[in-house]
């Protein structure tokens, strides 16, 4: 295990340096949550988060979301992706399996809140998620899961049981420190606003929505 302050990077995240700066016991309504702060610099006002229970138990399968940050859906409630109600999910979930969410600042999937909003101007004219990006010259997913892999490894974990419905989170942990021992679905049931949204999701993007 990295001792803490030393960086973690995996070298095929195409991340920045990610390092343990700061922590602290933070009580929310799923219970407390041990939050540290990961970040390439120490004044980096956007770290990468590690929601870890108090009680997680690094030797065990461990529950862990890896949430991609959303600030539409997280914070603001937006109905146009199932997100913020993932999230919601996700900490009722590993609150309850003594686990662990890894906040990762990668809006938009990955291609940051400017070009989201670009990106839902242009699915309110008629396009898909997918056909937005590329009409922008954005990648469809610009995520990378090498700085989560280098989190977990920090906290002691090597074993996991992944709540995705993601393929490419389950497949991005490769031959690598971390082992997916379980796969958990994190269903939201669609509404009128996110309905396409997620046909797209599942129909194109080969996300496991049933």
């Amino acid at each position: 295990m990295p001792e803490h302050g030393d960086p973690i990077l995996l070298p095929s995240s195409g991340l920045s340096d990610a390092t343990r700066r700061a922590e602290a016991l933070i009580p929310t309504p799923y219970g407390e949550f041990q939050m540290i702060a990961y970040a390439g610099e120490a004044e980096d006002y956007t770290p990468h988060l590690a929601l870890v229970h108090p009680e997680m138990d690094p030797a065990s399968d461990v529950v862990v979301r890896l949430h991609s940050e959303c600030i539409t859906g997280d914070l603001f409630g937006s109905k146009r992706c199932d997100c913020g109600e993932q999230l919601d999910r996700a900490l009722r979930m590993t609150a309850a399996a003594k686990g662990v969410v890894v906040y990762l600042r990668q809006e938009g999937r990955g291609i940051g809140i400017i070009n989201k909003l670009k990106a839902y101007q242009l699915q309110d004219q008629g396009m898909d998620t997918i056909q937005a990006n590329l009409h922008l010259g954005l990648d469809i997913d610009a995520r990378h899961y090498g700085v989560a892999q280098g989190i977990l490894t920090d906290l002691g974990i090597s074993r996991i049981q992944l709540l995705t419905n993601n393929p490419e989170k389950v497949d991005s942990f490769g031959d690598g420190p971390i082992r997916v021992v379980r796969r958990l679905p994190i269903i939201v049931s669609p509404g009128k606003e996110n309905r396409n949204y997620l046909r797209t999701k599942q129909l194109d993007m080969g996300h496991w929505l049933k």
